[in-house]
């Protein structure tokens, strides 16, 4: 592939992972840059997309996580703009942000998840949240997170009827469209893919309740990862081939990464990332460098993926 000159990195934006996008943004700066590229950065939260002159950029760089990054609003800029751009394309990433959506693309391709039902703020009410249990048969604790959020922002653990309702309310406050979940215990486990290749899998042991985004992103909370994940060669095998599975099934493109819980010898899939995080304690640079992937080998792999016309 012809090295293009000029990679424009987004970054930042106006989702609630802002912090984090930024300190992708940063880290994937410091490797284009060592790759050889001019790059030119772009924050949405100063600027509008429109502001964006093709004829000056070779091709996009997204390091935004949550809405209006993740979801396929930028990238429907993107496409109009007609510049190359890395990650997921406009339906593959609407898709895999909206949560009941993505729900229903994994049962339809056969894969593993945990039941659920949702529930729009206009329609709720104790009784209807009580019978969409018995129907769900979900049995407690129960989770509820809102259907397009990241990083496990939102996300409660509820242990009966009560809590489940007062944090319902509280959600509902900043929400339009919660999911119920069933939780699922066991090991934290997630995959990456990377071009069509699934390339390992981490597991993690949060000291907090569970992996959310202290968990996730605060030196502080201590979580511990394994790399490889603590699985026999068979079931590390078959975790790294549902997440290709699911991959190719929402038709992403360039790098995801697969949230799972392991419980009874199964895998339960979680969620799909289109965008996982690029900073020191992000997951996919770290399952590539146990690949003997640089960081800097991992964003020109993401960057040889730049295209337009995504799915």
């Amino acid at each position: 592939m012809k090295k293009k000159k000029r990679i424009l990195v987004i970054m930042g934006g106006t989702s609630r992972e802002r912090a984090v996008s930024l300190e992708s943004g940063k880290a994937c700066i410091r490797a284009i840059k060592n790759l050889g590229y001019k790059v030119i950065t772009f924050d949405p939260l100063i600027k509008s997309f429109n502001e964006i002159d093709p004829k000056k950029i070779d091709i996009i760089f997204n390091a935004l996580h949550g809405k209006d990054g993740e979801d396929g609003i930028a990238q429907t800029y993107f496409e109009y703009l007609g510049i190359p751009y890395t990650h997921s394309g406009v339906i593959s990433s609407m898709n895999a942000m909206d949560k009941v959506i993505s729900k229903k693309i994994f049962f339809k391709n056969k894969i593993l998840s945990p039941q659920y039902f949702f529930l729009n703020k206009n329609k709720f009410s104790n009784k209807l949240l009580m019978k969409k249990i018995i129907k769900g048969r979900l049995k407690y604790p129960i989770v509820v997170k809102p259907t397009c959020e990241g990083s496990s922002i939102g996300v409660r653990i509820c242990k009966n009827f009560m809590s489940l309702i007062k944090n319902t309310k509280i959600l509902f406050i900043n929400y339009d469209n919660l999911i119920f979940e069933q939780f699922i215990g066991g090991q934290e486990i997630q995959a990456a893919v990377i071009n069509n290749k699934a390339i390992g899998a981490i597991e993690l042991k949060p000291k907090r309740k569970f992996y959310d985004y202290k968990a996730k992103y605060l030196k502080s909370s201590k979580t511990e990862h394994i790399m490889p994940a603590n699985l026999n060669k068979k079931k590390y095998n078959e975790v790294l081939n549902i997440s290709l599975k699911t991959h190719k099934a929402l038709k992403c493109s360039g790098v995801t990464r697969s949230d799972f819980k392991f419980f009874k010898n199964k895998f339960y899939l979680l969620e799909i990332n289109t965008q996982p995080g690029m900073t020191n304690l992000s997951l996919v640079p770290e399952i590539s460098k146990y690949k003997g992937i640089s960081f800097k080998g991992l964003v020109k792999k993401i960057i040889s993926n730049a295209k337009i016309n995504k799915y």
